[in-house]
Formats: structure tokens, sequence, C-alpha cells
């Protein structure tokens, strides 16, 4: 796991500029920092990484990694946990190999099968891969998007970094916020989920996902996908030979996720995934040390513990636990902003902050996450929506009533509230907007701009997944896919890639590798949520007698979850500060924003997620113009 930068510019940069772009992102790589210098057909090529040694801990694994003929080079973020298995392919071809990194394997499996041996890696990763001789820059990202790749071209040039601060300290531009993006985010809650950042003119890389640069032509090209979830491939496993394929996937997973040659911990939650991955460690290692980590909530009503402690003492690990409280999290908003980079979700994405915070004072470097989880095994509520209209498309209208019967029974749910689901995704746009306005969710609400907003193109619409034509009867699959790549897994992923790295940890997650994501988009989707919305259904029953049962059968798992409005309302008057305070943003009205707080505050106004993508957008904002 590491981090790198670069760019490819006409102009030369100064040293320092690049050691300072480096030192941006020493958190990720902290135990090695150089970057290399080329100038090729009018252009000065930079390529900077920072190393956190993960494998092979030897100075000779360090990137920029250079092919011993020296027509290549790499920076890779990231780990390829099979690549011992190729690495004995690539022998058996000639490959003489020097170190035993997955570094020097990916650069030789590029050079051998070119980018058709993307989808023969199991990991994670983004990387640039320069060619001397073709004078060419491929920069790709991994299938699921586990790692960051911003990018940036404007007159020929390009630069390129893992993460957006120091992407903009070599642009060395004004930085200007992407005004749909704040839209998107402060009204809609909606964010990682497309190729535009925050920042005008810088972009993600999207998962699964390549572009190459030909410095001769000073041509970019457009970003191609080289996978992308294919719902029309049908298994035909009966249930029972899916949980055992299933199992024994799941298995390899936990397996290669495992080679480390640092200490290792779980992020354990107490829900089915995180359980799963520390009942498989166990499974896998019985004399493993196995040490977890673990949020607690403060809230009874909302903590976890109890089946923390009951998960640890059945596998015997050694548990590691964390309470925060909002003094705390005060404390701690800025330097965590400046490490996510952008603007996020909610509070609970400091509790995983925390997480990872005592991971590193335990002196663990690996951690296994259970990301990815719930939207391979149409987790959350099941996606009863999706469900519904897939039981309509295939089996008619009684079909989808006596269903939403069965899944109304369950904690938490109800017969109506199905078809309230089935209504989000159906209704057309115009009635959909209307009906969030009812509820108290305006699409142009009075704290906006709404008029410096459209002369600038921007949408008043939240993005909804489209429902395809040839998908029918697939619904939930679709939502799968579409929260796989686009609003949702996305998001998560951003949080525990900088939460993680914040604290020069490495963050897997075993869930989400090909094998798994192809099985599990293959098979019916009664076997992902049961005739009577059990969700996960299939993976509760490949893990019997492995994982215990009491985690197994539990319908109501909470997360990390924080006490949100009481930590922001206890923050009253600091939050009025740091609006009042926050530089003047033409799209947006303070004055009625202070307002609208003002009435969450006395209570003539319910408290949503707004509240805090107020704090966190203008906080956000603030650091960043303060820095750059």
């Amino acid at each position: 796991m590491c981090g790198f930068t670069g760019c490819v510019v006409k102009e030369e940069k100064p040293e320092f500029l690049m050691s300072d772009a480096l030192r941006m992102i020493a958190h990720r790589g902290p135990d090695h920092a150089s970057f290399d210098f080329d100038y090729l057909s009018d252009y000065f090529i930079y390529l900077g990484h920072t190393r956190l040694s993960i494998i092979d801990l030897a100075d000779r694994a360090s990137q920029p990694f250079n092919s011993f003929c020296g027509r290549y080079s790499l920076i890779f973020n990231g780990e390829v946990y099979n690549y011992k298995e190729l690495r004995e392919e690539l022998k058996q071809l000639g490959y003489i190999f020097n170190t035993e990194s997955d570094t020097e394997v990916l650069l030789y499996a590029l050079v051998e099968w070119g980018l058709s041996c993307l989808t023969r890696l199991v990991g994670m990763f983004s990387f640039v891969f320069f060619d001397r001789t073709e004078q060419k820059l491929t920069l790709v990202r991994d299938a699921f998007g586990i790692k960051p790749l911003f990018y940036a071209f404007r007159g020929q040039e390009l630069y390129f970094s893992s993460e957006l601060r120091p992407l903009l300290h070599l642009r060395q531009e004004v930085v200007k916020p992407n005004l749909q993006r704040a839209y998107d985010y402060l009204v809609h809650g909606d964010y990682d989920s497309c190729d535009q950042s925050f920042v005008e003119g810088v972009k993600h890389l999207p998962p699964a996902h390549y572009f190459t640069f030909d410095i001769k032509a000073g041509a970019v090209s457009a970003p191609k996908a080289w996978w992308q979830p294919d719902l029309s491939k049908t298994s035909k496993f009966s249930f029972e030979e899916a949980t055992l394929e299933l199992r024994a996937l799941f298995l390899e997973s936990v397996r290669l996720h495992l080679r480390s040659d640092v200490p290792l911990g779980v992020a354990l939650s107490g829900g089915i995934d995180s359980s799963a991955l520390v009942s498989g460690v166990r499974y896998l290692a019985p004399e493993l040390r196995l040490n977890t980590f673990s949020y607690v909530a403060s809230d009874a009503l909302i903590s976890e513990e109890k089946w923390v402690d009951l998960l640890n003492e059945k596998k015997n690990a050694l548990p590691h636990k964390v309470i925060a409280n909002e003094l705390e999290m005060q404390a701690d908003l800025d330097a965590m902003l400046l490490k996510q980079g952008e603007p996020f979700g909610s509070t609970s994405i400091y509790a995983q902050y925390r997480v990872f915070k005592l991971a590193k004072e335990n002196g663990v470097t690996v951690m296994l996450d259970g990301q990815g989880a719930d939207e391979l095994l149409a987790g959350y509520s099941g996606y009863p929506g999706h469900r519904l209209l897939s039981l309509i498309e295939t089996k008619g209208w009684l079909a989808a009533h006596q269903y939403a019967k069965r899944w109304g029974q369950s904690p938490g749910r109800s017969y109506s509230l199905a078809w309230q689901y089935l209504g989000r995704i159906k209704f057309p746009d115009w009635l959909y907007a209307l009906l969030r306005k009812k509820m108290g969710r305006d699409f142009q609400p009075v704290w906006l701009n709404t008029e410096y907003l459209a002369q600038h193109d921007v949408h008043f619409m939240e993005r909804r997944a489209p429902l395809r034509k040839h998908n029918k009867g697939l619904r939930v699959k679709e939502a799968l896919a579409n929260a796989l790549m686009s609003r949702g897994l996305p998001s998560l992923l951003r949080h525990g890639d900088r939460n993680s790295m914040a604290f020069s940890i490495e963050s897997r997650v075993p869930f989400l590798t090909l094998p798994l994501a192809e099985f599990l988009l293959s098979l019916p989707e009664n076997y992902l949520v049961s005739d009577n919305g059990v969700t996960k259904h299939v993976f509760r029953e490949a893990m019997r007698g492995i994982v215990p049962d009491s985690h197994l059968d539990r319908k109501d798992k909470i997360g990390f979850a924080t006490p949100e409005s009481t930590w922001l309302l206890s923050m009253t008057d600091l939050i009025k500060d740091w609006i009042d305070q926050a530089p003047e943003l033409p799209f947006l009205h303070k004055d009625a924003l202070l307002e609208e707080f003002e009435e969450v505050v006395e209570g003539k106004r319910d408290f949503d997620g707004r509240v805090w993508r107020w704090v966190n957008y203008l906080r956000w904002y603030s650091l960043l113009i303060k820095e750059f």
C-alpha cells in the first residue's frame, strides 16, 4: 500500500515542488519516498512514489520500479495477492526476478500480457505504467475502485495522484469548486458516484477503467472499461451447490488476503460480514494471534458491543475497542478532512477513523475489512423495491404482494415500506422531486443561489440509477451492479482508503475480488435475498459451521453508527461560527442556511444529514482555500 503522484508537462518543475507533493502523501508511504525524472519529445515526465512496506520489506522493492532493461517503469498503489502464482507462470516464460515483491510481478505481467493481465489479478491497485520506447503512460484503476486515482488534463499536460492535494500542488492553479458536485452533495448527499471530483478540472478515474497518455502526440485517450459487471451470465448451481462454491471462493480470498510480512488485524463491527472475516481467518489459521478492532457507541441503543464480545470469545480473538465522543470528533475534524481530501457523508466515518487509529497504536499495519459484502450479497434492507419490480416483471402483482407481506415482518420493516421503496425507483423524475419536496427535501432549497447555479449549467435533479429494459427480472442484480460501480460502494471505499492511510495502514477487502463478484452476480436473485426477505441468504448458509449461528441469524445489524444529531447539536455555537466565518461562496446564501440550522436546533425542522453536509463542505472548502 502506497501513494504516488506525478505529471507530464512542457516546462520543468522545480525539485522542491515534487518533494513537497510527496510529503503530502507521506502518510500513505512512510517507509520510502523518491521520484524519477525523464525528458522525451519535449516533455518532462515525473513519477513519484511513497512506500508502505508490506511484502518484501527490502529497499530493492521500492518504487518507481524499473525493468532490468530500462524500458519500463511502474508506480503502483495496492497489492496483488496472487502474485506468487503469477510469478511462477512468468518464471516458466523466462522472466528472472530480483525481488520477492508483487510490484515486480505486476510490471512483468504487464510486459508479457499487456492489459489482459488485469482480469487475472486478485488484488487492489491503481498504477501508472511507463513505456519509454512507445513513449506512452497507461493509468489503470482496479475493478472496484478500492485504490484511488485522480487526474487532470489541460493544455496537453497530464497530472495524476493518489490523493487530491498533491495534484493541486503540482498543478499550481487557482482552486475552484465543481458546482454540480457541490449541489449533488449538499442537497442529495451524492458524492464519489461519477468521474467528477469536488474540484473543477480534476477527475477520478472510474473503477475498472484505464486510459493512456501519448507523449509524442501530447494526447490523452478517453477512459475505457477493462471490466464491468455482466448480468447476462446465469449460474446453473442448485442452492446447496451455490453455498459450497461460495464458501470455497470466500475462504480462498481470505487465504490470499492474509499474505503479509507485517502484523495483521480485522475490523470487527459485530455484523455478518466482519464476523465472517474473523471466523474465516480463525478457520484458516487456528494458531494465529488474531487482533480485532471495534468502535463501540456510547449510546446503548446503537451499540454492537455484545455481538463483538461474543464473537471475540468464540473465536479466541484479542479485542481492541474505542469509544468516541463529539469533543474528540471536533478536535479531529480538520485533520480528518485533510486526509479524506473531499467532503464525506456522516459522522460514522469518524468512528472508522478512530478504529484505524487504534490499530496503529497497537502496532498493526494490515487490516481486513468487510466492505463490498452488502453490494455483492444484497445486504442493507435487501433492495426490496428492486425485488418487487423483478417479481412484477416475471411473476406478476400477486407474487409481489405476497413477497412484500413476508419482507415486512422483519424488524424495522413494513408492508407499506416495501412499496415505498418501489415508488422511489419507479416514479418519474418530476413526481419523485415533488414527493421529496413534500417530505421537506426540496431540490432547490432557499439557502442555494439557484440563479447562479443555473447560469453555470447545474442540473437540479438527483442522480437515479436507470432501469434498463434488458435487465427485466434482474432488478436486484442491476441495483447491485450500480452500487458496486457508481453511487454506493465507491464512497465507502474512499472513506476506508483515506482513513486507513491516515495512519499508514493497509486496509484489505476480501469480499471484493472478481471471482466472488462474477459468481454472485450470476446467481438467481432469491439466492441473494430469500423468498422471505432474508438478506445475504446464500452467504449465511455458506458460512454455517464457520460463523456462529447467533451472528448468521441476526436481523438487527446497526453498523458503525454514531449519535450524529446529539454530537452536532451539542456543537451548535461552533457550527454557527464555522458557517459564518467560512469563505463566501456565490452559490450559497449563508444567512438562509443559518436560519434553517436555527430551525433545526429549535426543533421546528427535523434533523437530517444536511446539517453534517453543511459543516463538512464549508470546513473542507475553508481548509482548501487556506492551503491553495
